[in-house]
């Protein structure tokens, strides 16, 4: 009766956990997604355990985004600030990575990925912006390709698919543009369509800008680099014409839209198959994954007992739920005449593949996960039968994947650049719904001199 009583509170206990991190903040959520950030702002305020506990970079993340769309840009950086330091600083513990050997990842104390460390000096650099700290700004965005380099050395094998970012040296060039530093927006311009050609098409269905070809025609032009010019003008299959800085100064606008994914789980069953070279191959026939796993030194006579062992291994492994936006594209009108905004960035499918190539340079760290938790039921088999099924079942729920996310990202960022008038400017945009259906939204920019204005909107609407 004791050990059914046991049994009873070990499953209770182990099913209190198996909630996905958006099912758990789910009020956050809510509130951000029905653009009531002050409430999230508070709700994040109130969850003490979150902003001290292993979920801390989560927290600051959260805080840097909510302050950024309360229009905070000095405390969102702050926040996002202080959540580079702590990934920065990030050096695994012990104690915690034991206790993922045998539980699961959400064990530890969470490591983003990759890109969304990335976003974060994107954040940042647009905080710059609207504080007209454009060498700030600049900071940021040159930081973006570093830490990409910086991370992708880490990885002999498998490395990420997205390994430079084209909307980083987008924006840079758009920085530098708006500063009067025309070479340097050539340069800055020229690296973002090389990066949209060679990498973006291929990884994530995503073109160069037709802006980003007349800005980069543009600057040539003005630096007088007519090589170059016609080079681009016969890429282009065009007759470049060129126009003055408008007189009253121009906009960029970008349109952040949707959110971008959350986390679930999935679990794959495989069966273990020997090789001739002394490798163990875990295959899957029907998703035609097949995982060779060879023993090195680093592994203890009873790890590779354990593995040895496994005839047949679940591992879960998290997976991208996607949150498809409402509106499929943008149109920004001013005197009549339409600006369409065009993707720049699509952060959905940087994020799946992403993850996608983070789980087959992991998929021996789950394996051995799992092997220990199969040593830890064998040898509880060996002292009692009852502990070593409730070992057993423990293993069971226990093999979980960490779902944890940012899950404030958006979905895609688009942009487009227009001339101002000199003063009120009263600009239409026009969001156009996949069901047909369109929505506006009204806007007011005040013109004169030749500076340009930056301007950032976000809908966080998604299709139900």
């Amino acid at each position: 009766m004791r050990n059914f009583q046991f049994l009873i509170i070990l499953l209770v206990f182990l099913f209190s956990g198996c909630a996905t991190w958006y099912q758990r903040t789910a009020e956050f959520q809510a509130a951000v997604n029905s653009g009531n950030f002050e409430k999230a702002n508070k709700l994040l305020d109130k969850d003490k355990k979150q902003a001290t506990g292993k979920n801390r970079i989560l927290y600051y993340l959260n805080k840097g985004y909510v302050e950024f769309m309360l229009g905070n840009p000095t405390n969102s950086n702050q926040y996002f600030e202080t959540a580079e330091n702590l990934i920065d600083e990030y050096h695994s513990n012990v104690g915690a990575e034991a206790a993922a050997l045998v539980t699961n990842p959400e064990a530890r104390p969470y490591r983003p990925e990759d890109f969304e460390v990335i976003m974060i000096n994107f954040y940042k650099a647009l905080n710059y912006i609207d504080l007209n700290d454009m060498e700030g700004a600049l900071v940021e965005v040159r930081k973006i390709n570093i830490k990409l380099n910086q991370l992708n050395d880490k990885y002999p094998d498998n490395k990420n698919r997205y390994q430079r970012d084209a909307f980083a040296h987008l924006l840079m060039g758009l920085i530098y543009d708006a500063t009067g530093d025309y070479n340097n927006a050539f340069i800055a311009y020229r690296n973002a369509y090389e990066v949209y050609q060679s990498d973006y098409i291929k990884n994530f269905g995503v073109k160069a800008p037709e802006q980003l070809k007349q800005d980069l025609m543009r600057t040539a032009y003005i630096c007088g680099f007519s090589a170059e010019l016609k080079q681009y003008e016969k890429e282009f299959n065009t007759t470049y014409t060129h126009t003055p800085t408008p007189a009253d100064g121009q906009l960029v606008f970008f349109w952040l839209n949707g959110m971008g994914p959350v986390k679930a789980e999935w679990s794959i069953n495989f069966v273990k198959q020997k090789r001739g070279d002394g490798a163990i191959v875990f295959h899957n026939e029907s998703l035609g994954l097949t995982f060779p796993f060879f023993f090195g030194s680093g592994y203890s006579d009873d790890e590779k007992q354990s593995i040895a062992n496994l005839q047949t291994l679940r591992v879960a492994f998290p997976k991208y739920m996607e949150r498809p936006p409402l509106y499929a594209t943008g149109t920004l009108v001013s005197d009549n005449h339409s600006y369409p905004l065009e993707l720049a960035e699509n952060i959905n499918e940087i994020a799946f593949k992403t993850l996608r190539d983070r789980m087959v340079r992991e998929f021996s760290n789950s394996l051995l996960r799992v092997a220990a938790k199969k040593g830890l039921e064998y040898s509880a088999r060996k002292q009692n039968e009852w502990l070593g099924f409730a070992v057993g079942i423990a293993n069971s729920l226990t093999e979980k994947a960490d779902t944890r996310n940012w899950q404030t990202l958006p979905y895609s960022i688009s942009y487009t650049r227009l001339p101002l008038s000199a003063g009120t400017n009263n600009l239409t945009l026009r969001l156009n719904a996949r069901n047909g259906s369109q929505h506006t939204e009204q806007f007011s920019i005040e013109g004169g001199g030749r500076k340009t204005r930056f301007h950032v909107f976000q809908t966080m609407d998604s299709r139900q």
